[in-house]
């Protein structure tokens, strides 16, 4: 069986991640050919039945790539003789050819997500949403195979388009993030006393603003007792609005803004984190929550789904819009030792159920599950 994988779009933390341990986790077949797509800065795992294709030139041009997959790749397909062609971006723009099943996966909730639009801009942010529901849309309606990483997107989609195959899979979590029941070193730039971790980037959606307000709406003790430490990239529209906050209420020796850190450091902020948030108002499948949740600290969630749906009982719920509710939540974690030891423990209990072992078994069983029904 031979197997494409388009990954010239997977340039993004989450994309990678999902294909790297995909790929980790190939099950013993001796006639299985996985042809990757993938530039050569994209770091694959070193496997025999793995191998990499991509063209003299480069593909980060959008434009470029689709041309590419429309007119020159279903040719490859042929020539290869692919079985299967696999678009884990949710755009395929490749007519494949006789006998090559598609697959695709649905990870992009932003184009569905009304109140995430009215936050752009109008301009080229708008056209690319607006293409990609359409280009979307119709990619999993044609597909072979959908997979969807939450029940919450599938039934989003289920209602806009006929999805002729759709199989729910959820993300997993790295074994570095299970760190529950281990000692790990304390990063050199965190505050010597307790914090509040939330690690996102400042996309509007991610409502750090509403976090902040909700720290300073906390009692002064817990204030002076615990940091809030924000981690992600900071250079997007929403955190300069975020800056002027933190300084109009005076909080720049309180609120700590680390920006990047590179994602292998990431457990450890987890692991010694009084508690975890997360406040994000639109996600597909929420990879930093389950991050959260495998440190086996209290985490505190937007309500927003699929939120509910992967934290279950094992998070304190929030709306993100409300800087009332959120800070109302942090209060009675922080201020309840009881309450707050439950919420650690049924995170450690949690983040079992979530493996990339189980996924990648789940996603290579629907795949050869195609196939074997095509023949």
């Amino acid at each position: 069986m031979k197997i494409v994988i388009n990954a010239f779009s997977a340039r993004l933390g989450g994309g990678q991640t999902y294909l790297i341990n995909l790929l980790k986790h190939i099950p013993l077949d001796e006639g299985l050919s996985i042809l990757v797509l993938a530039p050569d800065d994209l770091q694959l795992p070193s496997h025999p039945a793995i191998s990499r294709y991509a063209p003299r030139y480069s593909l980060n041009n959008p434009i470029l790539r689709t041309v590419w997959e429309k007119f020159l790749l279903p040719g490859y397909l042929r020539k290869v003789k692919a079985d299967v062609l696999f678009c884990p971006g949710g755009v395929v723009a490749t007519q494949a050819p006789t006998g090559c099943k598609v697959v695709t996966m649905f990870r992009n909730m932003i184009p569905f997500d009304k109140r995430v639009l009215s936050y752009l801009p109008f301009g080229l942010q708008r056209i690319r949403s607006w293409l990609l529901y359409h280009t979307m849309l119709r990619s999993m309606s044609r597909a072979d195979l959908t997979i969807f990483i939450s029940d919450f997107a599938r039934g989003v989609i289920e209602k806009l388009a006929n999805i002729p195959n759709p199989v729910t899979i959820p993300h997993g979590i790295g074994e570095a993030f299970r760190t529950f029941d281990k000692q790990l070193a304390r990063p050199g730039r965190l505050p010597t006393e307790s914090y509040m971790l939330y690690v996102s980037r400042f996309d509007v959606y991610k409502h750090h603003y509403e976090v902040v307000s909700a720290y300073a709406k906390l009692p002064v003790e817990l204030r002076e007792r615990y940091h809030l430490v924000l981690i992600g990239e900071s250079d997007m529209p929403g955190a300069e609005r975020v800056h002027e906050l933190i300084n109009d209420l005076d909080l720049g020796g309180r609120v700590i803004i680390l920006g990047a850190v590179p994602y292998a450091e990431l457990p450890s902020y987890y692991h010694h984190a009084e508690l975890a948030l997360f406040a994000s108002s639109c996600e597909n499948c929420p990879n930093i929550m389950l991050e959260a949740l495998g440190a086996g600290r209290p985490v505190l969630s937007s309500n927003v789904m699929p939120m509910p749906e992967f934290g279950a009982q094992a998070a304190a719920y929030f709306s993100p819009f409300d800087a009332d509710d959120i800070s109302r939540v942090m209060n009675t974690v922080l201020s309840d030792r009881n309450y707050s030891q439950q919420l650690a423990d049924a995170a450690a209990s949690q983040c079992q159920k979530f493996d990339w072992a189980k996924t990648s078994e789940s996603t290579w069983a629907e795949i050869f599950k195609l196939v074997a029904h095509a023949k």
